[in-house]
């Protein structure tokens, strides 16, 4: 959950999340339509399906118990070589490093390295640094303690709490006055601008959603109807009178917008009464998309 996402974000997602799938063994049989409901606005849904496959993985290779080698953690679905070290070092004591942006930005200060943090090449060489460290301390300790060095003395954004930091004597950059010059990092790709026409269709009571391709940006979940291109008033009536749920009228029209890593939408979203439930569209009510239904933050934005 804290892949790509704030502590504080993440809390009560992590408690609801305990409290509904207790073990593994519950999360490796949970359906998959209540564990996006559970993951429901987290985003980066990949990462709950990765949980699920790695717990079914645990049930059946490893008789349920979490492994306890970096290599077999490393090999477990959705978890690479930074939260293997986490797990590895913080819950079996192991000396492997855990190099996240945090570490890496606290590094680059401190030997003031000039090196572009963002290639891989320059990843491994710290990693390969921080593991020379890791055999004569604390491994459980060192990588905690510079994470959260990163995350509230080291800080990404404006000026570092240089003053309070237990490290300032030994900083390089600090020395120079040159901490803002670190890390260098590679100039930000242009996110790809794409228009959306969405459409909210209701039927009495009744909402209509569909589920999303198995390829592509929020595969496999459930959203509502939508298609690439931005629709008028008219043309989005004349597309709606094709899908067989005879529209009565146009009752509001919605603009937002929703950033990905990648791709930012700008949405128009049509709020459409309609006749008949089409059943090639899935038809829920309120309570029946509250208990049951996960829609990404982009949809569900519309319904607010």
């Amino acid at each position: 959950m804290l892949q790509q996402t704030r502590v504080e974000a993440v809390k009560g997602y992590y408690t609801r999340f305990l409290q509904t799938l207790p073990t593994i063994i519950d999360l490796a049989h949970v359906d998959d339509d209540r564990l996006m409901k559970l993951w429901e606005g987290l985003g980066y849904y990949n990462r709950a399906r990765n949980l699920k496959r790695t717990a079914e993985i645990i049930t059946t290779k490893y008789n349920g118990i979490f492994p306890q080698t970096h290599g077999e953690i490393l090999s477990l679905p959705g978890i690479g070589p930074y939260t293997a070290g986490a797990i590895a070092s913080i819950c079996f004591d192991l000396p492997y490093p855990a190099v996240d942006g945090n570490v890496l930005r606290v590094w680059a200060r401190l030997t003031a390295s000039s090196d572009c943090v963002d290639l891989p090449l320059v990843k491994k060489q710290v990693t390969t640094e921080l593991e020379t460290l890791l055999h004569n301390i604390n491994p459980r300790d060192f990588n905690q303690a510079i994470m959260e060095l990163g995350a509230i003395v080291c800080l990404p954004n404006g000026a570092p709490l240089c003053h309070v930091c237990p490290l300032a004597k030994l900083c390089r950059a600090k020395t120079a006055e040159t901490q803002l010059d670190y890390p260098v990092r590679l100039k930000k790709q242009t996110r790809r601008k794409e228009k959306l026409t969405v459409f909210i269709l209701t039927v009495d009571d009744a909402l209509a959603v569909e589920k999303r391709s198995d390829k592509g940006l929020l595969a496999g979940l459930w959203a509502l109807p939508a298609i690439l291109g931005e629709l008028n008033e008219k043309t989005a009536l004349d597309l709606v009178s094709t899908w067989d749920v005879k529209p009565i009228n146009l009752t509001q029209v919605n603009r937002k917008k929703h950033i990905f890593t990648h791709i930012e939408w700008d949405m128009i979203g049509y709020y459409i009464k309609c006749q008949k439930r089409n059943p090639c569209f899935t038809w829920v009510t309120a309570k029946e998309r509250a208990a049951q239904i996960a829609l990404p933050t982009a949809f569900r934005q519309f319904l607010s």
